[in-house]
């Protein structure tokens, strides 16, 4: 599934977001790979030209298949007949690569699509870990909203509490870690 509508029109539209102390240190990039079944590759966030968040689909998809196996070896269960079982193992195993912060290309893409059709104040609040470092990248996240988060940042995945001290510094906000 290659990204609709144009990549390079969601990347002009999402840069415009990034807040102006970051607009030239922050890229967004997306690498598909030709030759790959379905051509998708990786999503990658860079700060400074550093990759801070690589998002490959072919990562992502192998780790799901280990975990699913792991889950199936833990219940005891190979049986692929019961369409029901197999979804909620997949989604547990799903569940588990979020939580580890192993993203595939697809997921950035659906994280955007709820950063740009959501409301800041919405999206502030999501579950997603990629919509939430969109989220405090974003210029209309003001300095007064990154002080209130400071109280439930230490709560967050590391990979959110980097960007939110990057964003911090930047906005010269100083926070207690």
């Amino acid at each position: 599934m290659l990204y609709h509508p144009k990549w390079s029109k969601a990347k002009k539209r999402l840069m415009s977001f990034v807040c102006e102390s970051l607009q030239s240190r922050v890229d967004f990039h997306v690498i598909n790979y030709r030759k790959a079944h379905d051509q998708l590759g990786r999503a990658v966030i860079t700060v400074d030209k550093v990759e801070m968040l690589s998002m490959c689909t072919i990562t992502a998809e192998r780790e799901e298949y280990y975990r699913e196996r792991d889950i199936r070896i833990q219940l005891d269960d190979f049986s692929n007949d019961n369409v029901f079982n197999n979804r909620a193992i997949q989604e547990q195993a799903q569940e588990q690569l979020k939580m580890e912060s192993i993203y595939a290309q697809y997921d950035f893409f659906s994280a955007l699509e709820e950063y740009f059709n959501s409301p800041i104040e919405v999206s502030l609040k999501s579950n997603d870990l990629l919509t939430r470092i969109l989220c405090i990248l974003d210029r209309r996240v003001g300095k007064r909203t990154l002080r209130k988060m400071e109280e439930s940042i230490s709560e967050q995945k590391t990979l959110v509490q980097v960007f939110y001290k990057l964003r911090c510094d930047a906005e010269n906000i100083y926070w207690s870690e």
